[in-house]
């Protein structure tokens, strides 16, 4: 139908007075000037719990963490590229089951749902002070539970130790005279109160989610081998509250991976 058409059957219908209404209310009507406010965000606050990856960040074995390559030059190429060469589990990193069992899922087929939920945050900085292999004990989880409530299902439970503060020194690997690292991880033990909790993930500030003496890695095996996702070198921790917070993890979607490193946040 034309447009004189249109304008002729509603000039019939209503009118001049009519016209002049209907042409009133349409401009009082918000245009896209006048759009609605966005509903505000749930959360306040996104938090960063991702240490920035450069080649001097402290690894595992003590090797440089990652090699950048300059590919193309902006001057020369009219792009910059660089290339980026890295072992799987450094910087602010994931473990998937397959990295401590024979037919676990890997990176790629953890289950998106289970990236985004609830953040508990277990804080052992004193006792991770004066004992440098502290490991996280049930006790430890059940104390937290009397303050802050039952931790819920689906959640991913962290171990706020403080190491964070020590990734640009020494201190991070924590090497005795003896030649082994020491720094703070979960106790096997933790891992069966954990499952029966429902939790699906846990992280820790420090390079290992076992600590730093073991010579097993039994959390490793017990956690990851019930199918569940670890995150190691969090940071930030200090700046999310015990309970309340979402994680949204963003391990990475590569086939066959048995981790890697992604960037984690915090919406508080």
């Amino acid at each position: 139908m034309c447009d004189a058409c249109v304008m002729g059957t509603v000039a019939a219908r209503l009118g001049r007075r009519g016209i002049v209404a209907a042409l009133a209310a349409a401009a009082a009507l918000p245009g896209p000037a006048q759009a609605a406010a966005p509903r505000t965000s749930w959360f306040s606050r996104v938090v960063d719990l991702t240490h920035t990856l450069r080649p001097d960040f402290p690894t595992y074995f003590g090797t440089p963490a990652m090699t950048v390559e300059p590919v193309a030059a902006m001057a020369r190429d009219g792009f910059n590229m660089n290339r980026l060469s890295y072992a799987e589990h450094v910087g602010t990193h994931f473990d998937a089951p397959l990295h401590f069992s024979a037919n676990g899922a890997s990176v790629d087929m953890i289950p998106v749902a289970q990236l985004v939920c609830p953040l508990v945050v277990v804080d052992v900085r004193a006792r991770a002070a004066a004992e440098a292999d502290y490991q996280l004990r049930p006790e430890d989880i059940l104390a937290h539970e009397r303050a802050q409530g039952r931790i819920p299902a689906g959640a991913c439970v962290a171990l706020r130790s403080g190491w964070d503060a020590h990734v640009a020194t020494p201190r991070f690997r924590n090497v005795d005279a003896a030649g082994k690292m020491r720094y703070p991880g979960f106790r096997p033990d933790v891992a069966p109160l954990l499952l029966a909790r429902g939790v699906v993930g846990v992280a820790v500030d420090t390079l290992s989610l076992d600590h730093g003496g073991s010579a097993d890695f039994a959390f490793h095996t017990a956690w990851l081998g019930a199918g569940r996702w670890g995150l190691e070198c969090a940071a930030g921790l200090g700046e999310v509250p015990a309970k309340g917070a979402t994680i949204v993890a963003g391990a990475p979607k590569v086939a066959g991976g048995t981790g890697g490193p992604g960037r984690v946040l915090a919406l508080v």
